[in-house]
């Protein structure tokens, strides 16, 4: 059964953080979402399991807590919500990897998205379990085995059905700048019978963007005029005033929602505030939401 979500994506805090600050975002998530009249409509947190990446990430790197740390953490303070996490998977043996999945699973886990080595590294490198093997190993153990989707990347059509025919259930994009998203759909849906929950990931920029270039970095893939346009995206909504910012991601919202809608994919949608939560991003989902939003979840 299809997720049927929205989820908000909250990054593991580090753990030089006092144990007040640890809630922070939780608590800054139940304020703004009733200010802004999403209040119980989000039903998923998605936590990634951070990892070192390359050395030029604008924002350093120091040691987070786990997602199952955060998680035990946090859900008290968010009724109602249920976790969705990214699970890196390549250090970990077959015994070990599904320790930790039969682990999060007991802690709340819906959705687990099994993620392969940083840009760092090449495909395949690692000593553990690559993810298009765990996607089929552990169906018997996960029942939302998700992967990563990013549509303007070269071959990702090819990528991205063989994860659906090793078991993948859903796919989540990468942050969404353009609807690129729309003919990398149409064309799969031509040509493939695989069906997947596709999680469409819209995140909010706000001006320390143009001083820090997270986002911009995040989404990084040099020579790819794609990513590119992208990019210049990015770069304009950080520079943007906050009118203007909200009216151009409601507005790539809506094209991305209507492009996709009747290819036959079930739809989720996943927030990112990549600063962290703020009422501006809250203010901007909500609108976003106005004008379509993931239908109520059958009862069972």
């Amino acid at each position: 059964m299809p997720l049927t979500t929205l989820a908000l994506e909250l990054v593991p805090p580090n753990r030089e953080r006092s144990p007040e600050q640890l809630l922070d975002e939780a608590h800054k998530v139940r304020r703004f979402a009733a200010q802004t009249g999403i209040d119980g409509r989000i039903r998923h947190v998605m936590i990634p399991g951070m990892i070192a990446e390359d050395d030029d990430r604008p924002v350093e790197m120091k040691p987070k807590l786990d997602v199952l740390e955060y998680w035990s953490l946090i859900s008290p303070e968010l009724p109602g919500m249920k976790g969705l996490c990214t699970q890196v998977t390549a250090f970990m043996d077959e015994q070990a990897l599904r320790a930790r999945l039969t682990e999060l699973l007991a802690a709340g886990m819906e959705g687990i998205v099994f993620v392969g080595v940083p840009r760092t590294m090449s495909d395949g490198e690692g000593s553990g379990v690559a993810p298009t093997d765990a996607l089929a190993i552990y169906q018997d153990l996960v029942p939302n085995r998700g992967v990563i989707l990013i549509p303007t990347r070269e071959a990702e059509a090819d990528r991205f059905a063989f994860k659906c025919d090793r078991g993948a259930t859903f796919g989540m994009t990468q942050l969404l700048y353009s609807d690129a998203i729309v003919e990398f759909l149409s064309q799969f849906a031509r040509n493939n019978d695989h069906r997947p929950e596709i999680l469409l990931s819209f995140g909010f920029v706000p001006k320390v963007e143009t001083r820090v270039g997270l986002i911009n970095w995040l989404i990084q893939d040099p020579g790819n005029a794609a990513v590119a346009g992208e990019q210049a995206l990015v770069a304009e909504l950080a520079a943007s005033p906050p009118e203007r910012k909200r009216q151009l991601m409601v507005d790539l919202y809506k094209r991305v929602v209507d492009g996709v809608a009747d290819l036959g994919f079930p739809l989720s949608i996943h927030f990112e505030a990549t600063y962290g939560v703020s009422a501006p991003a809250f203010e901007t989902f909500a609108e976003m939401l106005d004008y379509w939003s993931p239908p109520a979840r059958p009862q069972t």
